[in-house]
């Protein structure tokens, strides 16, 4: 059975990459939305979604600018996901730290979440 490291040595270089653009794409002039919280960092997250983006696409003609943004959306799908789901569940922790309803309340998080996601879904074209 393969390791992890194994499954990730053909895209390592671009999931690098991907960590810097991603970490990037989270910034934001809105305060909640830009500070910095464990769901923003790999370490954090539950699952790896962006490697079998490029996985895939290593072997379906090749990474391209355009797979570091469908990275970028799968794994900002999946933060605001995680965001709601804390709010249903009323979870006050998620991997070990407050998730953001404990933080900040329900109403916030699920606009946290909203924003998070459509913030790169719905901007332009780059």
């Amino acid at each position: 059975m393969l390791t992890l490291k194994e499954i990730q040595a053909p895209v390592a270089a671009h999931i690098g990459i991907f960590e810097e653009k991603f970490r990037a794409s989270m910034k934001s002039s809105v305060p909640l939305v830009g500070q910095d919280h464990p769901l923003h960092h790999k370490a954090k997250r539950e699952t790896d979604a962006s490697l079998f983006v490029f996985l895939a696409a290593s072997v379906t003609g090749g990474i391209r600018e355009s797979t570091y943004r469908a990275a970028s959306l799968i794994e900002l799908l999946h933060t605001a996901t995680l965001v709601h789901d804390d709010v249903v569940d009323d979870s006050n922790l998620r991997r070990g730290f407050f998730s953001i309803n404990a933080l900040w309340k329900n109403k916030i998080s699920v606009l946290v979440g909203d924003i998070s996601f459509r913030k790169d879904c719905c901007s332009p074209s780059k």
